[in-house]
């Protein structure tokens, strides 16, 4: 066994629990079995889906902890308490704003989407004697489908632009200054979406589906995803966060032989980049990508909490913090309002049982001074673009926040992958081309050909390549040097599409020999186990 062990400043993280006055407590967590992570958290406040009566609600909480609770609130709450209830049915999912700690968008069973702004002085005298709870008003309602919202989500860099999925299998995204209509409708889901992440800039958005396929849409394009691939293959569900200016995408989601895995995504062509197995738990894993370039992995009904590092298209697993307490929900805080004198590089908010429970994640160091190398620059509450200049086409990077000393800029501009549709074919031309459909097809799938093959030239579809006359060559044309020159441009374009269609096979096999190996490992596992059991039986 090698001793080499890879450098890394982040090799000894760990997670630390909060004491339990900086925990909540009384926390009366919603029935519903709709998959999301029930809890969301922007710099100042955290929402909690609730099981409340008479319709949907989700609470409204000042962040517990030292650095950010309002002095005087309670850890453990009351049994009545202010609520956003203004759903008629269950509340399904909550989002913060990026860009204002105190507005958070809210959809439900009901097919609503409201958006709600904290006011601080909602929360002064919680708990005190005479104290009368005051729910909380939603500042806008949108009709977002006439069934229910399932996920919703802020834009990234854009103010005031928020998305929605609904259960029409369809994500629509909208200017919250003006919702009567939908700036735009993105479609081609077979079955119900899963979950849905922007890129950094908001560009392109990714989601999950029951069909267990992987999208890639233009948002402001609308219409079918420009990418689309076969994601995790069983039929639990799927996970998806972007992986920052990296250019890939992290998914989690089960094998078909439930298996849950972990998998990275090229954004170019959505090719796999690694996949790989972490256990046969039943928990759908939630991920959650930091800046750190660490992946946090923690899965429902789990009580760790795995992380690990991306470097050079591998996850280096770093270690996990483990707890007897089984999640059922988490969010991570912004990373602008972590604790830097702490070393803090990231916290989480688990959802267990009746509690939240803060889970700092530190770096050990000596030093007191800020640590540059192990705190990048985090993303502003500072918008790059207003809801108008987004939806009329404008780029631009997102705002990062020097985190030692709060200073803003604008970030670098991360080129965004060209999407090009394979070339439309025209009507057909009177007489029949010499190559197959299927070789057609193909041909039309790849960028190299830029040729077909005809027996007459036809001004519709494509030119035929003639050979250029020498100059003691006759001006006319022969009918037999015609028919040669149409079968070497056949030729030509016959080897070019075998190469491409090798080449697209050679890594086809390649893939199917790496999932024949996992197999092998798994059946071997499975033997080893079924061996052990065995064995245990006839010593007992």
């Amino acid at each position: 066994m090698s001793r080499f062990v890879r450098p890394s400043k982040y090799r000894h993280v760990f997670g630390q629990s909060a004491k339990k006055e900086q925990c909540i407590e009384n926390v009366k967590v919603t029935n519903s079995a709709w998959d999301t992570n029930f809890i969301s958290a922007s710099g100042a406040y955290l929402s909690i889906n609730w099981n409340a009566s008479g319709g949907g609600a989700f609470a409204i909480l000042p962040l517990p902890s030292p650095f950010h609770a309002i002095p005087g609130f309670p850890h453990k709450l009351p049994d009545t308490l202010p609520l956003a209830r203004s759903h008629t049915a269950a509340v399904l999912d909550t989002d913060w704003s990026p860009h204002n700690d105190a507005i958070v968008a809210s959809g439900g069973e009901d097919g609503k989407v409201m958006i709600w702004k904290v006011e601080a002085s909602a929360f002064e005298g919680w708990g005190s004697e005479g104290w009368v709870p005051q729910d909380f008003d939603p500042v806008a309602r949108i009709d977002g489908s006439p069934r229910k919202i399932g996920q919703v989500l802020f834009h990234p860099t854009a103010s005031n632009v928020l998305a929605s999925a609904s259960g029409e299998h369809t994500i629509k995204l909208w200017d919250l200054a003006n919702t009567e209509e939908a700036r735009s409708v993105l479609v081609g889901h077979g079955d119900a979406i899963q979950c849905m992440a922007f890129n950094p800039t908001g560009t392109l958005l990714a989601t999950t589906c029951r069909d267990r396929k992987l999208r890639l849409f233009d948002p402001r394009t609308g219409g079918e995803a420009v990418r689309v691939v076969d994601g995790h293959g069983g039929i639990k569900g799927s996970r998806v966060a972007w992986m920052a200016d990296l250019d890939k995408i992290a998914t989690t989601g089960f094998s078909k032989m439930s298996d849950r895995q972990v998998a990275i995504w090229e954004t170019g062509g959505l090719g796999n980049v690694k996949t790989i197995v972490l256990d046969q738990s039943a928990g759908v894993v939630m991920p959650f990508w930091t800046d750190n370039n660490i992946l946090f992995l923690a899965g429902k009904g789990d009580g760790n909490i795995r992380y690990y590092e991306y470097e050079s298209d591998t996850l280096h697993a770093l270690s996990e913090h483990k707890s007897s307490d089984p999640q059922r929900g988490m969010c991570f805080l912004p990373r602008r309002a972590l604790n830097v004198g702490d070393c803090e590089i990231a916290r989480a908010y688990k959802l267990h049982g009746s509690s939240v429970e803060p889970i700092a994640f530190i770096v050990p160091r000596k030093a007191d001074s800020f640590q540059s190398d192990i705190f990048p620059p985090a993303a502003s509450a500072e918008p790059s673009l207003s809801a108008s200049e987004f939806f009329a086409g404008k780029t631009a990077p997102r705002n990062l926040v020097d985190l030692s000393s709060g200073a803003s800029f604008a970030g670098t501009a991360v080129p965004t992958p060209t999407f090009t549709s394979p070339p439309a074919i025209s009507a057909p031309a009177p007489a029949p081309a010499p190559a197959p459909a299927p070789a057609l097809a193909r041909a039309n799938s790849y960028s190299a050909p830029k040729q077909e093959p005809t027996p007459a030239p036809s001004p519709v579809v494509v030119q035929q390549q003639q050979p250029t006359p020498s100059p003691a060559a006759s001006p006319v044309v022969e009918p037999h040097a015609m028919a040669r020159a149409q079968t070497l441009g056949a030729d030509a374009l016959s080897s070019a599409v075998l190469k491409e269609e090798n080449a697209r096979l050679t890594a086809e096999l390649r893939e199917a020999r790496e999932k024949i190996r996992n197999l092998e490992l798994q059946v071997e596992s499975m033997r080893a186990n079924a061996r052990k059991a065995a064995q245990q039986l006839l010593e007992g």
